[in-house]
């Protein structure tokens, strides 16, 4: 299999890297253009398994506002995002929303849960 060039701009910290990695199918034959260790860690998930995680908001009944914010509790695969997000979509919760209420519990049996990042007061 021929090597493939590809280009990346690490996310893992505020620098924002631009990385370039040549890769052997799978393989990682080089990394540079990082400045710390954390944009090879980077590179290296972002080839075998990428996550993020995810931030939203969720619909809120009787609250001073309409949507509370929410996110993952930690990064789920790419391949899931789409899916959570048409999920979230059919969540409504009751106010009053306390930061860290779970809203989604073990999304997709991942062991990770979805939890309110802000609160909303009753109206």
């Amino acid at each position: 299999m021929p090597e493939e060039k590809r280009e990346f701009v690490c996310i893992s910290c505020p620098r924002g890297c631009e990385i370039t990695t040549v890769l052997d199918g799978k393989s990682i034959v080089s990394v540079s253009g990082n400045i710390c260790k954390l944009g090879v860690k980077y590179v290296e998930d972002e080839v075998t398994d990428p996550r993020r995680i995810v931030t939203s908001t969720v619909r809120v009944r009787g609250g001073v506002t309409p949507l509370a914010p929410v996110w993952t509790e930690q990064s789920i695969p790419k391949g899931m995002i789409l899916r959570l997000a048409d999920g979230l979509r059919k969540v409504e919760m009751t106010a009053p929303v306390k930061c860290g209420d779970v809203v989604l519990e073990n999304i997709f049996g991942t062991g990770i849960n979805v939890v309110a990042s802000g609160e909303v007061d009753v109206k």
